[in-house]
């Protein structure tokens, strides 16, 4: 019998394209930043899940603002030739009442969102679009496994902060060393699994796979998401279908990034 009543739902939301400006910046390990920004533009902005990703618009290098699109009936439309740098980003906490919203950035070694991040000051300007839409996943699943690398750890911290009293979660990250680790605050029953990448190239995941096929994972049915580097979520993907046994409409595999492209 299908278990339809556990099927994760998908919910459209109207695009808004916003500019914003931040308001503080908060250093949460070496390599990691929390962005978190403000403007009247917030007034109905809205996260239905943590997996959900805003379009950023970054200034080009010397300028100040940067280029928003207006929206048009096929969508996005940007000024001849001023198309903006973009980058995909989890939307980690919103604060309505404060008009706040909370961006993480994993300071990559070179990259224009990485640069921006490190140039960041008070006042700086940012545009955001959507989210357009959500992945909702039902909370009453047995327990969760989350698998990911350190692009990762803002959606996990957000999955695992909105999971209910009662709950189970096995989480397992690579990182690149011991200063990425950090306390992921949960009412649920958390076990996590920081797996050093030591020498392998980033988005390998040699030793993130060899975790998964060994670690010791709880019973019953199940949610999995993975969020890695892009090719490396496909084969964590089949990984855990084939030798896990997860169910292939409970498995969601999203790349947070692209071998060989600038962040």
């Amino acid at each position: 019998m299908e278990n339809t009543y556990r099927q994760p739902q998908s919910v459209r939301h109207n695009l808004k394209f916003r500019l914003l400006q931040v308001k503080s910046i908060t250093d949460i390990s070496p390599r990691m930043k929390r962005i978190t920004l403000t403007g009247e533009d917030l007034a109905d902005f809205y996260s239905a899940s943590p997996d959900d990703h805003v379009k950023v618009f970054f200034p080009k290098p010397g300028e100040i603002m940067p280029v928003i699109p207006e929206l048009g009936p096929q969508g996005p439309v940007f000024p001849e030739g001023e198309k903006p740098i973009m980058r995909d980003y989890t939307p980690r906490r919103f604060d309505n009442a404060a008009k706040e919203l909370d961006l993480e950035f994993f300071l990559h070694e070179e990259g224009p969102a990485a640069n921006w991040a490190r140039a960041a000051q008070v006042g700086s300007y940012l545009g955001v679009g959507g989210p357009r839409g959500s992945t909702v996943v039902p909370y009453d699943f047995d327990w969760y496994l989350l698998i990911g690398d350190e692009c990762a750890i803002p959606s996990f911290a957000r999955r695992l902060s909105e999971l209910p009293a009662g709950a189970e979660a096995v989480v397992v990250v690579e990182i690149g060393n011991e200063s990425e680790k950090r306390e992921f605050e949960s009412k649920a029953h958390v076990a996590t699994h920081w797996v050093l990448r030591e020498n392998n190239p980033p988005g390998t995941a040699v030793k993130l796979k060899e975790t998964v096929l060994k670690a010791k994972l709880p019973h019953g049915d199940y949610f999995c998401w993975i969020a890695t580097e892009l090719q490396t979520s496909k084969e964590l993907k089949e990984l855990v279908e084939t030798v896990r046994g997860a169910n292939p409409e409970w498995v969601k595999a999203t790349g947070y990034w692209k071998k060989n492209e600038n962040t």
